[in-house]
């Protein structure tokens, strides 16, 4: 008797249970992501629920969100003279409806930058950070995913020491998820404290200190910012190529990324956002720096591009690289090339990578010939059949190696890069920075980066890839589904 009212309790529970999430689940959230929580869910509950309830939420908390508004109003501030693009560019009347939508979304508007080389060799491109710390005078700032000092790093990290040595401000922030599984993370506190260096984790998840954050939301960003006149961003992590793993070293594996040094106004915006994240973390609020406006703006064209900051994370309740790498893609007429290590598509990007091939556009995609992570490796490659169909040109970088630079260029004319995948989890659970930039040498410079994968790659056919066997295709499908469970 007394096991049949506890069958009977259990299974009322359950299908109340059910019953709540098939109302709850779907609220503000993609169709396919809320199907794929429903599944988990309805066919897993013991696992289902208690994941839904630490990862599922589509809310950052309530202080986050405050201070991305807060930072949003001050930006905004900064910039309310200014117009929506540089007065000297000259582009269509659809890239600068893009800019105003980039605006719209983050607050910040398209000024001028620029460009001092695009940084394709992973050591050059830290000895190159190395160097610009060295000529700091008043405060570098540092905000890089994953951060290890190891042989390769520490050119960087010394350049740190001699910088707060000689009275520079440093400030370093680095992802406490992203970097404490790298050797010597629970050294890298202590290293830095003894530079006298300030440092802060980013999203810290140590629940023993009361310091608890959503597990899966991530601080996916990378630059560097010099007296707030210079500064660095791109793909590229503060580690070894190799990831400092052992079996990555003796298969050959390593990262491959760009980054790009900046000057001009453009600085003022990646400042502005490592400003948002330090006071997110700190309390310490540095204020936003004014855009440099001397009256002698420089005209687009040559080292000078226009460019505009896409700030995007779970503090931005509108996805705005999604809605701007979209509305781009939709501009092409002639190229379309991607460059992403792990393309995971939202539907509507899906949709408009596809609708560019169909309707003529040369549509070409540069993926790791095998990812870094197994589960990203089969969901990536179970959107290659539909897009072969489409049209569009898959291009393999040979494994072992990483290719892990993030960018597209359309009709080389325009260009985004930086810290952003196009995946679920870059659109809306990490928080990222894009650059957008048309009229200068920058566009050129990643057509030359791109040409270089090109002619590194091999190129896939849908005969091929129809030839991979079952099992290959029914783990594509099960990881395509759980790519979709935020």
């Amino acid at each position: 008797m007394v096991a049949s009212v506890a069958t009977t309790t259990w299974i009322v529970i359950e299908y109340i249970v059910k019953i709540i999430a098939v109302g709850v689940v779907p609220e503000n959230r993609r169709p396919s992501s809320s199907s794929a929580w429903l599944l988990l869910i309805l066919f897993v509950p013991i696992i289902g629920i208690p994941a839904f309830l630490l990862l599922g939420s589509p809310y950052i908390n309530q202080r986050r969100a405050r201070i991305q508004a807060e930072a949003n109003e001050l930006m905004h501030e900064g910039a309310d003279d200014l117009p929506d693009v540089p007065p000297s560019l000259v582009a269509a009347p659809e890239f600068v409806s893009v800019a105003q939508l980039g605006r719209a979304l983050t607050a910040l508007p398209m000024v001028t930058g620029d460009s001092h080389g695009v940084f394709s060799d992973y050591d050059a491109s830290i000895a190159r950070m190395a160097e610009l710390v060295d000529g700091a005078e008043q405060y570098v700032h540092v905000e890089i995913y994953i951060m290890a000092w190891d042989s390769t790093t520490d050119v960087f990290f010394r350049a740190l020491e001699r910088a707060s040595a000689r009275g520079v401000e440093v400030r370093v922030l680095f992802d406490h998820i992203g970097s404490r599984k790298y050797p010597g993370f629970h050294k890298l506190g202590k290293r830095l404290n003894a530079a006298a260096i300030e440092w802060h984790l980013m999203l810290p998840f140590i629940p023993w200190r009361g310091k608890t954050r959503r597990i899966d939301l991530r601080n996916h960003r990378k630059l560097l910012v010099i007296d707030g006149k210079r500064a660095m961003m791109g793909s590229q992590n503060m580690i070894d190529s190799s990831y400092l793993n052992r079996k990555n070293s003796q298969i050959g594996r390593s990262w491959h990324d760009i980054m790009v040094e900046l000057s001009g106004p453009i600085v003022a915006g990646i400042e502005a956002a490592f400003s948002t994240d330090w006071y997110s973390e700190s309390g310490q609020a540095l204020g936003i720096r004014p855009y440099e406006r001397d009256g002698n703006e420089p005209e687009v064209g040559g080292a000078t591009s226009a460019m505009q900051l896409v700030p995007s994370g779970p503090g931005f309740t509108t996805s705005p690289n999604l809605k701007v790498f979209t509305s781009m893609m939709y501009l092409a007429q002639e190229r379309l090339a991607i460059v992403s290590p792990y393309f995971v598509p939202d539907e509507s990007l899906l949709a408009a990578v596809e609708t560019a091939a169909r309707r003529g556009v040369e549509v070409e995609l540069y993926v790791s010939e095998q990812a870094d992570q197994y589960m990203v490796d089969r969901a990536q490659s179970s959107y290659y059949r539909s897009l072969l169909e489409a049209g569009v040109r898959i291009f393999l970088y040979p494994k072992p190696a990483v290719l892990h630079t993030k960018c597209f260029i359309v009709d080389d004319i325009y260009a985004v890069m930086g810290s952003s995948n196009m995946d679920m989890r870059s659109f809306g659970l990490n928080y990222e920075i894009s650059l957008l930039t048309t009229g200068g040498d920058l566009v050129g410079d990643i057509i030359e980066v791109v040409a270089d994968y090109q002619d590194l790659s091999r190129e896939l056919t849908l005969e091929e890839w129809e030839k991979r066997p079952w099992r290959r295709r029914y783990m594509e499908s099960v990881m395509r589904l759980t790519s979709a469970l935020q």
